[in-house]
């Protein structure tokens, strides 16, 4: 892999320790935003929760930072994997645990949080960046 491919991808300097509890920190806000109604769905058909939001703010922090594509991905994912978590197990009052379960890992809802993860994480990821860009030029002149 070409250095510079591996370097938008992978960014440099990504500690695994303390990007896995970003990531779960980013699942428990979004849980926890729906859970007390700071997060929520009004009625009718949601395509894009807005649990995206919270995680294109953190892509975009992860594009500023000059880390990896990949954990900007990752970061969008984990906050809607938090709103699917709420729909899941704490909005569906008649459902078993069991069901939770099995609605939360079903590979259509999955596969589809993934592509919205790739899509908007892409997009704030790359403002991230373009903000460095700007602000490097800016500043000389």
């Amino acid at each position: 892999m070409h250095a510079s491919l591996r370097g938008v991808l992978f960014g440099t300097g990504v500690r695994p320790m303390r990007f896995g509890a970003v990531l779960a920190g980013l699942f428990a806000l979004t849980l926890g935003g729906y859970a007390v109604g700071v997060l929520g769905v009004e009625g009718g058909v949601v395509f894009v929760p807005e649990a995206a939001g919270v995680g294109v703010l953190a892509a975009a922090w992860v594009g500023y930072a000059r880390r990896g594509l990949l954990t900007g991905w990752l970061a969008v994912y984990a906050a809607l994997l938090g709103a699917l978590a709420d729909h899941a197990f704490l909005s569906q009052p008649d459902d078993t645990f069991l069901d939770g379960l099995a609605y939360f890992f079903s590979p259509d809802g999955l596969v589809f949080l993934g592509v919205i993860a790739v899509v908007f994480g892409t997009v704030a990821f790359a403002i991230g960046r373009l903000t460095v860009a700007v602000r490097r030029a800016v500043d000389t002149g």
